[in-house]
């Protein structure tokens, strides 16, 4: 299975970085589309299937707490698997967006916890290789 996936955030350079460490790492991606704010994923969303959403939290227009919530009330995206992906410290802020459905990875990540975030919150048995050497990938920060 492949995921066509959809990162959100507000820094370009995050954007690239992150999708660079997916294939890195393994995640077998279909399309990958890119928003600069969660306005702009929504809109992407009405235009194409997503199955995997990368979101930052703290972003101009829309920020990736709204987007969260706008995704959960309509009932053709409110089971998209969303991973927010910010340097956000809040213990609360962070038990809030667990609570709203979406899981968390903080900033700076490896290419391993990406993955296996992405693997676990979209279901996928980890049993298929992910071999990381092979694609250039492991032992770095993001």
């Amino acid at each position: 299975m492949v995921f066509n996936t959809l990162v959100v955030d507000d820094s370009a350079v995050m954007r690239k970085m992150i999708i660079r460490t997916l294939h890195l790492s393994g995640v077998p991606l279909g399309e990958v589309y890119e928003a600069g704010n969660g306005q702009e994923a929504l809109d992407v969303m009405a235009d194409h299937w997503v199955d995997l959403a990368l979101v930052d939290i703290n972003m101009p227009v829309m920020n990736g707490e709204e987007f969260i919530q706008r995704v959960r009330a309509d009932d053709e995206t409110r089971d998209l698997a969303i991973i927010v992906v910010s340097t956000e410290s809040s213990e609360t802020r962070i038990n809030q967006i667990r609570a709203a459905g979406a899981d968390f990875v903080h900033k700076p990540f490896t290419p391993e916890q990406l993955r296996d975030t992405v693997l676990r919150v979209t279901g996928v048995s980890d049993g298929e290789p992910h071999d990381m050497e092979a694609a250039g990938g492991g032992g770095f920060d993001f």
